[in-house]
């Protein structure tokens, strides 16, 4: 047997002591935990080591390229039509991949949408379309060509041979409090969706109290990083900045953002989910070269829906079949009369998690129906007893903790400030 090059411990404690790990470094660790030659415990020590000292340009850059390394790369240059994909950082009701690669599909853009689990306090695209009867999740590299030659949208889960590295570090961060790391977050992003072969690719970087970055400047950094990772690799990248301390939409849930997504599809919905939609469309149109098409119509005539039904009935999926609900719901009633001046999205986020729609370990199952339907955003005006949000969960005993994270989550005042702008800013290389 080849004696191996590191010892784990060695590169955990050179990051550890604030060191720069060098290429051969990051290669090897890399390519050892993806063999078994490091051990999670060992991973999560180094995961911890980067999320407090950080890397440079160069060390995200070789620890991406060591993640693709890993596995295969797709190519999808001998589809009838250009490619983009998008990926957001991850927000409370962030529900918009789902209504969003049926209508970029509608306009005449592929979408390879390879999406992930629930991730700490946010919800994953995997587990929310999981929750209609039938769905699934895992396709092989020709079935994914298949659906996109033949409906224009695929959603799923990236195959085993794409950067394996990441899906069993992605893991481990949801579970060892590493997933803020900016350096983590971008070679997780990136390693996938430059392996995976998109023509363009839009970033939905989330900024505020429910996003991971919860300053403008730090959601630039990460946004910044990203584009130059998609840059370096050919890839047409940009990135938004957009606001997160408001839960999007009305609803935080598998099955209850499945249904808000619906909604939208149908021509409804609520104002912000429509307008990130819209807006991220946009920009994944004009990366794939497709200006002339305003998916605003493909939206209002119903091309969008048509998209949809075709999209989830393709992966196994009823897109009629009722969706599931929660066995027990808990209503919470706003304490004054006035207007509803805050509502903070990462207590929202995390009653979510606790009512069974995140999981607190690997592989552990969540709940469909579980989640948070809100009654009220900021600027609406409330009465006092009158219902502010809907709690659901399969497991009532679950309440109690969800209660205690949303204590102090919402304000009621006189007068409402107008919010932020949704849209922060464009990030282009």
């Amino acid at each position: 047997m080849t004696p191996e090059p590191f010892a784990p411990t060695d590169v955990i404690v050179a990051k550890r002591d604030g060191q720069r790990l060098t290429d051969e470094q990051i290669s090897w660790v890399v390519d050892a935990y993806t063999r078994g030659v490091v051990a999670d415990e060992q991973m999560s020590a180094l995961a911890m080591a980067i999320l407090l000292n950080g890397m440079d340009r160069r060390e995200i850059a070789r620890w991406t390229s060591a993640m693709i390394a890993t596995g295969e790369r797709m190519d999808f240059s001998s589809l009838p039509m250009p490619t983009a994909d998008k990926h957001s950082t991850g927000g409370v009701g962030d529900k918009i991949t789902l209504p969003l690669a049926p209508l970029v599909a509608a306009c005449g853009v592929a979408v390879p949408q390879l999406s992930g689990r629930g991730l700490g306090h946010t919800g994953g695209t995997l587990d929310k379309l999981e929750s209609i009867p039938g769905w699934q999740a895992a396709l092989s590299n020709e079935q994914m060509m298949t659906q996109l030659r033949d409906v224009g949208a695929v959603i799923c889960a990236a195959g085993s041979g794409l950067a394996p590295a990441d899906k069993k570090l992605y893991a481990l961060r949801d579970v060892t409090g590493t997933v803020e790391s900016i350096a983590l977050i971008a070679s997780s992003i990136m390693s996938k969706k430059i392996a995976e072969g998109t023509g363009a690719l839009v970033l939905d970087v989330k900024v505020g109290s429910g996003a991971f970055m919860k300053t403008e400047e730090s959601a630039r950094e990460l946004a910044e990083t990203m584009v130059a990772l998609g840059a370096d690799a050919g890839v047409n990248t940009v990135a938004l900045l957009t606001e997160m301390s408001t839960p999007l939409g009305l609803t935080a849930g598998n099955a209850l953002e499945v249904r808000e997504s619906v909604e939208v599809l149908a021509g409804g919905g609520p104002a912000d989910v429509v307008e990130l939609t819209i807006a991220l469309a946009r920009e994944m149109l004009a990366g794939a070269g497709r200006t002339e098409i305003d998916p605003a119509d493909a939206l209002a005539d119903g091309r969008a829906m048509d998209a949809w039904v075709k999209m989830i009935a393709a992966q196994g999926g009823d897109p009629h079949a009722p969706l599931p609900t929660a066995r027990e719901t808990f209503t919470v009633t706003a304490s004054d009369t006035g207007v509803l001046t805050s509502l903070d999205a990462m207590a929202v986020g995390v009653a979510a998690w606790r009512l069974g729609a995140g999981r607190s370990g690997p592989g552990e199952a969540v709940q469909a129906g579980a989640g948070v339907e809100l009654h009220a955003k900021p600027g609406d005006h409330v009465t006092a007893g009158s219902a502010l949000m809907t709690l659901h969960t399969d497991t009532p005993e679950r309440f109690e903790l969800a209660l205690a994270a949303l204590t102090d989550s919402y304000s009621i005042g006189n007068e409402f400030t107008a919010a932020k702008p949704l849209i922060l800013a464009r990030v282009e290389s």
